[in-house]
């Protein structure tokens, strides 16, 4: 081999030997850089990539959105619907509120005031939000509401039951109207009618309405013949027969209310009043005046001071919440004889038990300038039953004479043979009134007040009591009220 061969062969392998160490270095190289230390700029990425491995926030759920409104908050409670499927009776009583959609619309409208309480009662015990429809069967949610069976309030309470669950009753206080202490007294014995029929809501729900007696009884029976002992099957009184079909079909109706035409106007998902303490007695209308609350949605949360006056009842009021701290701060810078009012007590609304109803007597002083007519009106009484109580046979007065009085406020109590009331709806007319307004002629039903009427309208109450000036607080039922309503 020549001399020159040999070069280019030896150059050859220099070169690919110089190559093969250059690969070999470069790796070794990369081996020694990754035990290296690092720069802050190379060191920043790889603490990103890591901190990507750990999406905690893939593990974590969105809270819940609270309901705005109760009734939607009721819905997510409902506990009673399964395995229903399809049952005739439930069919034929929601068939019912469909047609007459103004019961459970207007119970609504008057149940704004006690629903949430009553919901966040229920949340409490873990019961069946259903059970906040039951006083919509009761008593249409009017916390007066009176039966010839002489069961009244919003969930319907006899004397013995009543008094059975600490629920006091006397001439002036009647714990079975009262909202926070009756609801109370509601869901304890609702709780024992559940433990007593072993879990079942629908063996209790029979039991409230006709008595833990009669559903015993109607289980032995059942047992004997060897026949099914739940609810469906057993021999009950016929109202029960169609109490409990009669919940589940409400409840099935407020779970799609535009399903059966009814418009359930929104409830707000907050408290809608707040307990206020108090030490001393006093008059409603006074507190009412303290505080800028409307007197009849004052009575309407403490229904139970039959008298309007704090007097064999609880220590304290409820009051709207927007209202509570006006009140607290009035009552500690007033004096007791403030919020007394000189008037003789008197019964105010209806639906005062009948032995209650006695006719009481106050005297009245005629001053200058008085007549009967003016008289009769500052006393909300007519003018003929001055006379006759007065044997008076024409209209002059003296100064000084004195008239008597008597309370005619009487209730006569319901016609219908069970435990729930009279079916409350509007029967109006109208008749247009100029341009900018609507004159409806609105007759009184069983259980309202100015302020339901109000509510009702969507008017004032002071406007109410402006457009009727003889109307007078305790309203009767057929009485007719003027509404006018913006076209």
């Amino acid at each position: 081999m020549s001399s020159s061969i040999r070069k280019s062969v030896n150059s050859d392998a220099l070169t690919r030997l110089a190559q093969a160490i250059a690969v070999a270095v470069s790796a070794t190289l990369a081996g020694c850089s990754s035990h290296a230390p690092q720069t802050e700029a190379t060191h920043t990425p790889n603490i990103a990539a890591r901190a990507k491995q750990k999406p905690i926030w893939l593990t974590e759920k969105p809270s819940p959105q609270v309901p705005q409104d109760i009734w939607e908050r009721m819905r997510q409670g409902f506990q009673l619907q399964e395995g229903l499927g399809v049952n005739p009776r439930i069919e034929q009583q929601r068939l019912w509120f469909a047609s007459n959609p103004s019961f459970l619309e207007n119970a609504g409208e008057r149940g704004s005031l006690y629903i949430h309480y009553i919901v966040e009662r229920l949340e409490e015990r873990n019961m069946p939000l259903e059970l906040a429809l039951l006083p919509v069967i009761e008593s249409a949610y009017n916390p007066m509401a009176y039966s010839r069976a002489n069961a009244v309030g919003l969930w319907q309470f006899i004397p013995s039951t009543g008094r059975y669950f600490n629920l006091r009753q006397t001439r002036f206080y009647d714990g079975r109207r009262d909202i926070t202490a009756s609801t109370t007294a509601a869901m304890d014995y609702l709780t024992r009618l559940h433990d007593m029929f072993n879990g079942d809501w629908l063996l209790a729900l029979a039991a409230y309405n006709a008595g833990e007696g009669t559903v015993s009884r109607a289980i032995e029976r059942n047992e004997k013949l060897g026949l099914p002992t739940d609810y469906w099957n057993l021999p009950l009184p016929a109202e029960t027969q169609a109490y409990v079909p009669k919940l589940l079909a409400l409840s099935q109706v407020v779970l799609a209310p535009e399903a059966y035409g009814v418009n359930l106007n929104p409830i707000a998902n907050e408290p809608y009043f707040q307990v206020v303490e108090i030490n001393q007695r006093m008059d409603l209308s006074k507190v009412a005046a303290v505080a800028n609350i409307d007197e009849d949605e004052l009575f309407q949360l403490n229904p139970a001071f039959k008298q309007r006056t704090t007097i064999d009842g609880p220590q304290h009021l409820l009051v709207p919440t927007s209202k509570a701290q006006l009140l607290t701060a009035s009552l500690q810078t007033m004096r007791p004889d403030e919020l007394i009012s000189p008037r003789s007590l008197k019964p105010v609304f209806e639906g005062a038990d009948p032995s209650e109803v006695a006719q009481l007597k106050r005297a009245y002083r005629v001053k200058r300038g008085d007549n009967l007519g003016s008289i009769a009106k500052a006393n909300k009484v007519e003018v003929k039953d001055l006379q006759r109580w007065n044997k008076l046979t024409g209209k002059n007065l003296k100064v000084g004479q004195t008239l008597v009085m008597q309370d005619t406020t009487k209730r006569t109590p319901s016609r219908n043979s069970g435990r729930v009331n009279t079916v409350i709806a509007a029967n109006s007319k109208t008749k247009d009134k100029g341009d900018s307004a609507q004159q409806t002629q609105y007759k009184v039903k069983r259980g309202d007040t100015l302020y339901v009427v109000a509510k009702r309208f969507n008017v004032e109450v002071q406007h109410l009591k402006r457009w009727n000036p003889g109307a007078g607080k305790a309203l009767k039922p057929g009485q007719m009220l003027t509404v006018y309503q913006p076209h």
